[in-house]
């Protein structure tokens, strides 16, 4: 999931957000409103329960010689997966495309973020959302990986190149969830704590 933005020296990015009226009112939210304060405090009481309509569970295993082919393509995933990863230190960082907040000017840039997005239609709007909850998910897609066998980070730190790639992809892929996060927040426009348990609902119920 790529993203395409200007440096915010030159212009603060466009993503195509509608801006809110108000900080008090987002125009757009992610879920119903929020629960009454007696039921808040009635699920406050209940623990956490993993939902229990899960399809039907399979594990990711494969025959030996199944296996062998994946271990066959490390080579490959070295060469040609591995080598397309950029160093770290020259990667963008959320914070390019963000206002600074030691520079005197970091409200008025959050003013102007708010005023570029307030003519954008709504349609717009939900795709970033839905496209930053996706990408917030990453826990679930790295976890998924590192199931199958062939592919698997058994230690956590693994040497084998399926496991270097799955890591660096992730950490490359981050980038992405944390600047549509802040975003979204600095435009005002959204109900961000519906879409927080939107992202903790979908992270927890796995795939």
């Amino acid at each position: 999931m790529a993203l395409k933005l200007n440096h915010i020296p030159q212009k603060l990015p466009c993503f195509g957000l509608p801006a809110m009226a108000t900080f008090s009112s987002p125009k757009f939210f992610m879920a119903s409103t929020l629960p009454s304060a007696s039921k808040e405090s009635e699920n406050l009481k209940k623990t956490y329960m993993p939902r229990r309509d899960m399809h039907v569970q399979v594990t990711h295993s494969m025959p030996p010689q199944k296996i062998e082919v994946f271990k066959s393509l490390e080579n490959w995933v070295e060469e040609n997966l591995i080598s397309l990863l950029k160093p770290i230190d020259n990667n963008w960082q959320p914070q390019d495309f963000l206002p600074d907040p030691t520079s005197d000017g970091f409200y008025d840039q959050i003013q102007e973020i708010q005023e570029r997005t307030k003519e954008i239609p709504d349609d717009y709007f939900v795709v970033l959302v839905g496209d930053m909850i996706t990408e917030e998910a990453l826990p679930t897609y790295q976890t998924l990986l590192n199931t199958m066998d062939g592919t698997s980070d058994e230690t956590g730190a693994s040497l084998t190149p399926w496991a270097i790639w799955t890591r660096a992809w992730t950490a490359e892929e981050n980038r992405h969830g944390d600047l549509l996060n802040k975003y979204l927040y600095l435009s005002g426009k959204v109900d961000m704590r519906q879409i927080e348990k939107t992202i903790q609902y979908l992270i927890a119920s796995g795939m």
